[in-house]
């Protein structure tokens, strides 16, 4: 199996696009594995509609060696191809030991590395940048060089000329400055991208680009080291759960879902019901509800006209049912959002606004301790997952109760997250299920525990 860390010396240097051009290419005539390091939702989801296959998180902050290698392989086994998009550069990380670098990554899963090197401003000088890469991990296996930014034929012959000269490294690719591009570069980031019609156009777009651009061949036809492609065995537990259904909300306003989090409540026996909050008039007939991130703000016009939609949710947390919201799930719950234009009215079973910022209050990785009132988390030790919000809540009730305590990060206020309402705990962090934290099951516990309570009941 060819393995291909898609990796850059500096953040902004055009991996995603890249990286989603590559994939998309390579899943028209290959078997393609996907995946993205770190917690990001966005980049991989692109990855996904590249690929036509879901994109894996591989995040040393949140998952051990040992469960990334797992992940891996399974994801990836009888694949022909494997892209994984880096994270800022190439060395870059939290430790300064670089253990969890993307360089660290590409050692523990053997994979080749195409660098990206933005060239704005830069002729000769991209030769003692490589050489020092090089030389600072010397045990690195590049695949070859992709050249961006280039700025017209001339620029491109005086930096393929230096790498030649003083390099033994190989350039695959070069592409130019291109204002069609930028725009499209703007848009991974900024496009709501759950089903969305004109994603489909982009990822063609960008693909066009890429292939004139990159040799792709090259890519395909050269073999690399990585032979070590034996599946893992995996523990099933089917049917353990397998009296209830779990509503999952997914269309325009959330989809910020980790596809081995859904993988995980269907290998517990659980049957997941997605749902429309923007088209279904009322919620599917469901034990539990998770309503993750997304970009609830950028649809709320549409969100606040589906006032039955809005009033059948309400009226199922009103009920004691069991529900789970994160980030754009919790803002939904809530009275309104409010941005720089218009307030548009939610589902207002937090009593609280929800204030678009300009810049993100809560970025970057988080750390968690459960509370006494959290109903159904058993952790005892740091529970280790992420946010991401350019929203901040405005709670008119001082008297909730939260489910954890921030010991790192930011949460609802600094201090807290996991809003409590009977049987909904709506926080801004995002979890993800692993060994660490193996919260499917301990909702699924719960889940199945209110409603053992209510067939008693009405027996």
């Amino acid at each position: 199996m060819k393995s291909y860390l898609i990796s850059s010396t500096k953040k902004s240097s055009g991996k995603t696009i890249i990286a989603t051009g590559i994939s998309s290419i390579l899943s028209r005539t290959d078997s393609l594995a996907v995946f993205k390091k770190g917690p990001d939702y966005i980049d991989p989801y692109w990855l996904s509609l590249a690929s036509k296959v879901n994109c894996y998180n591989l995040d040393f902050f949140t998952m051990s060696n040992s469960e990334i290698k797992k992940l891996y392989k399974q994801m990836s086994y009888e694949k022909n191809i494997s892209i994984i998009e880096g994270n800022k550069g190439l060395f870059d990380g939290i430790s300064l030991d670089g253990g969890d670098s993307n360089a660290s990554l590409a050692h523990l899963l053997k994979l080749e590395v195409i660098l990206v090197i933005d060239c704005v401003g830069m002729t000769r000088g991209v030769a003692p940048l490589l050489k020092g890469y090089q030389e600072f991990d010397k045990k690195i296996k590049y695949k070859g060089i992709i050249l961006n930014n280039i700025a017209n034929d001339r620029h491109e012959n005086k930096v393929i000329n230096a790498i030649n000269e003083f390099t033994k490294l190989k350039v695959i690719g070069s592409i130019h400055k291109n204002k069609q591009l930028t725009i499209m570069e703007k848009k991974l980031g900024l496009e709501p991208v759950f089903q969305n019609p004109y994603t489909k156009n982009i990822i063609k777009n960008i693909s066009s680009v890429i292939k004139k651009s990159v040799d792709m061949k090259y890519l395909i036809n050269k073999k690399t080291n990585n032979k070590d492609n034996k599946i893992p065995k995996v523990v099933l537990k089917k049917n353990i759960y397998s009296n209830l259904r779990i509503g999952v909300a997914f269309d325009s306003a959330f989809g910020f879902y980790y596809p081995d989090d859904i993988n995980e409540f269907k290998r517990l026996g659980a049957k997941i019901i997605y749902f429309d909050t923007l088209k279904d008039k009322v919620l599917p007939k469901v034990d539990g509800l998770f309503i993750g991130g997304g970009f609830p703000e950028r649809v709320a016009d549409k969100l606040t006209k589906n006032t039955r939609m809005i009033k059948s949710i309400s009226n199922y947390i009103e009920s004691e049912m069991p529900v789970y919201a994160e980030c754009g799930g919790l803002m939904y719950l809530c009275n309104s959002i409010i941005t720089k234009t218009n307030k548009f009215k939610m589902t207002g079973i937090i009593n609280a606004d929800i204030k678009m910022l300009d810049k993100p209050i809560g970025r970057g990785y988080v750390e968690l301790m459960v509370t006494n009132k959290h109903p159904w988390m058993l952790n005892k030790d740091l529970i280790k997952c992420h946010e991401f919000h350019y929203s901040d809540i405005k709670l008119k009730n001082s008297s909730y109760s939260y489910g954890f305590k921030v010991m790192r990060g930011y949460g609802t206020n600094g201090k807290h997250d996991g809003i409590l309402y009977k049987n909904l705990i709506a926080s801004y962090s995002h979890l993800r299920d692993t060994s660490q934290s193996r919260w499917v099951a301990n909702f699924l516990d719960f889940v199945n525990n209110i409603k053992n309570n209510e067939t008693k009941k009405d027996i």
